[in-house]
């Protein structure tokens, strides 16, 4: 699983790089026609909108491979090891729960529903939009399952910040 993770983060991170890199373009281009030849792009501000959905989804997808989301954890840090694990596990499968049911499931659903509906201002379908929440939602889910695993063979510090965010391969 950790060759696994390590291919989709260096995909990932390639993927929002990428998106950043067209947002940028975009823009640039939406303010050079806007302020410079005083005409507007009609395609460049969609298009900017729909590239920052999809690089929000993948770097929230991204964060969360590094556990990296902001956690209250302070009451959590004063208990046992045994309950931090527990409380982590407990965590790893709600989030696991929600990137099924709401992302995969539920993105799925709204991007079938939103497929037959054109963009105004692009030659795409707004399904292709909503499709980044069930991919999204399957990548969330297998870092779940990643760090759910760890967690439990105690090969990662159910807390991060008590110890390597990483897996610990002396074990």
């Amino acid at each position: 699983m950790h060759g696994v993770k390590k291919v989709l983060d260096k995909v990932l991170a390639a993927g929002c790089v990428a998106l950043f890199a067209v947002l940028i373009a975009t823009v640039s281009w939406q303010v050079f026609t806007r302020q410079v030849l005083d005409e507007p792009s009609g395609w460049s501000e969609e298009l900017a909108k729909h590239v920052f959905v999809w690089l929000g989804m993948f770097g929230a997808a991204l964060v969360f491979s590094e556990r990296g989301h902001i956690a209250v954890d302070v009451v959590v840090r004063r208990f046992a090891d045994r309950f931090q694990q527990v409380a982590a596990a407990a965590v790893q499968t709600a989030i696991l729960a929600f990137a099924v049911l709401a992302l995969v499931w539920g993105g799925t659903r709204l991007a079938a529903v939103a497929w037959g509906q054109s963009l105004t201002a692009l030659p795409a379908h707004l399904g292709i939009v909503y499709l980044v929440m069930p991919i999204s939602g399957l990548i969330i889910a297998f870092y779940a399952l990643y760090h759910l695993a760890l967690v439990l063979r105690r090969a990662e510090a159910p807390v991060v910040g008590e110890g390597p965010a990483e897996p610990n391969q002396e074990r």
